[in-house]
């Protein structure tokens, strides 16, 4: 019960590194000890629901998966955006989760646009991967269509006010991302 008051989500394998048998969980469950989140996922049943709760799901659910665009924008607190599905990036030849709480919308990358800039934080008992900021801001100019002009012009304004990016950076990402031609006059209109 302590593993679960410090973890907040479960699995099988948390009690099977601490040399417990994972069977425990479903004794736990069956007992009214533990609640089930999901399938294989307990917390315990008065844990306070956070505000990274969901996103820390997804990413327990779907390892190869990234916190991204509107999501990534509310994890960072940039912009005004408050997307009510995960969005998420997956390789681009992986195959689509099962997942059907909380809603997902996914995106497909491929190579550095993928791999770059990842980072894990440890929120909720459990490991989130989000990309960071910069990168985030330049995957919003990449999938502008998808979540329109506006956002990403708010998302770069309001990261580059407040200094959380930097402007070799954005041009690193955007140079991965194929979009320098769309992002530059923007960048141009920053700096001016």
């Amino acid at each position: 019960m302590a593993l679960a008051a410090d973890r907040r989500l479960l699995r099988g394998s948390d009690l099977h590194d601490v040399g417990l048998s994972p069977q425990l969980l479903i004794k736990l469950h069956q007992a009214g000890k533990l609640q089930r989140v999901f399938r294989g996922v307990y917390s315990l049943p008065d844990a306070p629901v956070t505000e990274h709760q969901s996103l820390a799901e997804v990413c327990r659910r779907v390892p190869k998966g990234v916190v991204c665009l509107l999501s990534a924008l509310r994890f960072h607190e940039i912009g005004t955006q408050a997307p009510h599905e995960v969005w998420l990036a997956l390789p681009e030849s992986s195959r689509t989760p099962a997942v059907s709480f909380p809603a997902l919308r996914i995106v497909r990358l491929r190579g550095e646009a993928y791999s770059e800039s990842i980072e894990t934080v440890m929120e909720e008992g459990a490991s989130i991967r989000v990309y960071s900021t910069a990168k985030t801001i330049t995957d919003c100019f990449k999938f502008r269509h998808k979540i329109g002009l506006d956002v990403a012009l708010e998302a770069l304004k309001d990261a580059w006010q407040r200094r959380l990016v930097k402007m070799d950076d954005l041009s690193r990402f955007a140079r991965i991302n194929r979009v320098e031609r769309v992002m530059q006059p923007y960048l141009e209109a920053l700096v001016a």
